[in-house]
């Protein structure tokens, strides 16, 4: 059962009763599903405008992609850009929840300097040994993504001996550590194919129930990933129904966020979910 309830985010408590929906906002030229669609300024405030009237609840931008097999960006110019972004979002939807996906501690110290709320790691600390100890500095919402390797090689061939298990271990020994170093909003992402295989990932889905033990947040980021478009053999464009239903099994098994591509489409899912099991949502009651 998830015991933290609230976010603080910049003095702002957000509830985590019923999931909550974070819009996903690539600025970059590469992303797997919508690279170069919002790299300029025009098109990304237009996104973002349209996430929100659907019903995003958090914005997370990336200006980096992480995609299988992309090559690391120059710091400076990571920098440069989140802060560009930043301004920009500020000054047109300043009442936005912004997250930054970022794994570098000084691109992290500099969002949350520009107005980010929360920072999103994929590498869970593992690529920046200054992560953490920026986080208990900046003191805002942590969330700590599991990843075997690095967007470059991840998926070259990522082994676990029992993939659910290592990854929840993995949990409890970072999050042990977040928490004595003063750090207490954070929200845990198993990473799904983030060096895991199609199998690994249907793996964690399926046991995705088993993650509530641990006290925190859950998650999940499955948007039109390949573990869909690969096993219903189609294309990312056409991974939309096979997201939603994923969707709702996670939201059925304790996630708190759910990261999407298309917001209108969760925000349904959610309706309907919340309508037939009013307390599944908060991790309280499941479904036979």
């Amino acid at each position: 059962m998830v015991n933290n309830r609230f976010l603080n985010c910049r003095g702002k408590l957000v509830s985590l009763e019923k999931p909550l929906i974070m819009g996903i906002l690539n600025v970059t030229p590469d992303s797997f599903f919508d690279g170069d669609r919002y790299s300029d300024e025009k098109s990304w405030l237009e996104r973002t405008g349209k996430m929100l009237d659907e019903g995003a609840d958090i914005i997370d931008v990336g200006c980096v992609s992480t995609r299988p097999g992309a090559k690391a960006v120059d710091e400076k110019e990571e920098i440069k850009k989140v802060v560009f972004v930043l301004d920009s979002l500020a000054a047109h939807f300043p009442d936005a929840i912004i997250s930054i996906d970022t794994y570098r501690a000084a691109v992290a110290h500099e969002a949350v300097h520009a107005g980010a709320a929360i920072i999103n790691d994929i590498s869970g600390g593992t690529m920046d040994p200054d992560m953490y100890q920026t986080i208990a500095y900046l003191r805002v919402p942590y969330i700590l993504m599991h990843i075997s390797g690095t967007p470059e090689t991840m998926q070259q061939n990522p082994v676990y001996q029992n993939v659910t298990k290592e990854i929840i271990n993995f949990f409890a020994e970072k999050s042990s550590q977040l928490r004595h170093m003063g750090i207490n909003d954070i929200i845990i992402d198993p990473g799904f194919g983030f060096g895991k295989t199609p199998e690994h990932n249907m793996q964690l889905l399926r046991e995705i129930h088993l993650f509530r033990f641990l006290p925190h947040p859950l998650l999940i980021g499955i948007s039109r990933k390949s573990m869909i478009w690969k096993t219903l053999k189609c294309t990312p464009a056409e991974a939309l129904n096979g997201t939603t239903v994923l969707h709702t099994l996670a939201c059925l098994n304790n996630a708190a966020i759910i990261r999407v591509h298309d917001v209108k489409e969760a925000q349904e899912c959610l309706t309907l979910v919340n309508k037939i099991y009013p307390a599944s949502t908060s991790g309280d009651t499941l479904p036979a």
